[in-house]
């Protein structure tokens, strides 16, 4: 049913809910499983991080720190990337790059509130294949 399939992390718990559920779903279908974290440079003010080289570099390790842990717990191969800019945009254009069947990603992220995230809300509606949410 899934060949390929995208789980998107921040490091929140909704979202190590959604890696969890897509490793499960990638083993039991036998599917290649892709996870990205992007770094989102509105978050932290994109005219610093462009400046910034260091700031970037240690985002970009943090979220390395958080995918290998991820490869660590998977009984499965994982690729894994990393990308800086808007979340939903680079979820979208990786999921394009490898054609994935399905999108998994937390209901929420980081940011505070019981609704459904900006984020997930933005690749639910403008994501042009199935999305879950955990």
């Amino acid at each position: 049913m899934y060949e390929t399939i995208l789980a998107a992390t921040d490091g929140s718990e909704p979202a190590h809910r959604a890696v969890d559920h897509a490793l499960d779903l990638a083993s039991t279908f036998d599917a290649d499983l892709h996870v990205i974290y992007v770094v989102d440079t509105r978050r932290y003010g994109e005219s610093m991080l462009t400046d910034s080289e260091t700031a970037v570099a240690d985002l970009e390790a943090q979220a390395m720190d958080l995918l290998r842990d991820t490869e660590a717990r998977a009984d499965i191969a994982v690729t894994t990337e990393i990308r800086n800019g808007r979340p939903h945009d680079q979820i979208d254009a990786y999921a394009e790059e490898i054609d994935a069947d399905l999108l998994v990603i937390g209901n929420r992220g980081l940011g505070a509130g019981s609704e459904i995230g900006s984020t997930a809300e933005r690749v639910v509606r403008y994501v042009d294949r199935p999305v879950i949410t955990a």
